[in-house]
């Protein structure tokens, strides 16, 4: 019986490979990600490098690529509320970055590339460059929220699935070349800044989540040509670049606020 008990002992799973319902939430958020890279491919750069005239092709697979970066968003957003409700495996934190960075790092910085390349206007290289930096900047925030810790209910710089969504309505503005690639390079810079972004918890999880939706919405009717649908898709992204830029001017005026009040009472309290 004692050998028994040592031979089942071997032969059971080690707790850390062991995959939660979280993990799995994860796990596909990693598979909208990289099906996201593949629709961008199939979809939007192979036909331009074939010589392809098939617009309303290109636009449904730009829709597609972005709702399952829309979709990989509510994985990630899931993915944490369920960990705190259940438990997560001991791999679960390494799991929920590596996906990030597939969904939120790999492809949308390879759309603004394929932009790049297909875009009437844009430059190639540049481009390519602006892809990169993008990449880097999810890369180097991720891996400063694995080492940093900070108070309970915020993120510092813009989180990554609140920073891809933004680069992407940026190219689906249409907007010049230049302006496209200053405000890509921008939200790059929030995304490693210091700047503090309220956690989705609460009611804020809800009204991300209300907005993701909404979003997959003004996607949908763009892509199946619905009357005004190039309007309401447009709407949506200057909404989404409106609070990229608004939620930081919130958050420097907070702190500002924060330190002025530091002050008088620092002074108020050298008073005899």
């Amino acid at each position: 019986m004692p050998e028994a008990d040592e031979v089942d002992e071997e032969e059971e799973m080690p707790l850390s490979l062991r995959l939660s319902i979280a993990d799995t939430l994860t796990l596909g958020n990693a598979t909208c990600g990289f099906m996201a890279v593949y629709f961008t491919t199939t979809g939007i750069l192979i036909p331009h490098l074939t010589g392809s005239q098939e617009s309303g092709m290109a636009r449904h697979s730009a829709a597609t690529a972005v709702i399952l970066m829309l979709c990989a968003a509510v994985f990630d957003l899931f993915d944490g509320l369920v960990a705190r409700k259940l438990r997560s495996s001991p791999m679960g934190a390494e799991l929920d970055n590596l996906s990030d960075l597939i969904s939120f790092g790999l492809a949308p910085a390879y759309f603004v590339l394929v932009y790049g390349m297909v875009a009437d206007d844009a430059h190639q290289r540049v481009a390519a460059v602006g892809a990169i930096v993008v990449l880097l900047a999810v890369v180097l925030r991720l891996a400063r929220f694995s080492c940093v810790t900070l108070k309970d209910g915020m993120f510092q710089g813009m989180p990554s699935p609140f920073g891809a969504l933004t680069v992407v309505s940026i190219v689906l503005l249409e907007l010049p070349f230049v302006a496209t690639l200053l405000a890509i390079l921008g939200t790059a810079w929030l995304m490693v800044s210091r700047v503090e972004y309220p956690k989705p918890r609460g009611r804020l999880a809800g009204a991300m989540l209300g907005w993701i939706v909404l979003s997959m919405g003004l996607l949908a009717a763009w892509a199946f040509d619905a009357p005004s649908g190039q309007l309401l898709l447009q709407t949506g992204c200057a909404l989404q670049l409106v609070m990229g830029a608004v939620i930081p001017l919130f958050a420097t005026a907070r702190r500002v606020n924060n330190f002025r009040d530091n002050r008088r009472e620092a002074r108020a309290a050298q008073l005899p």
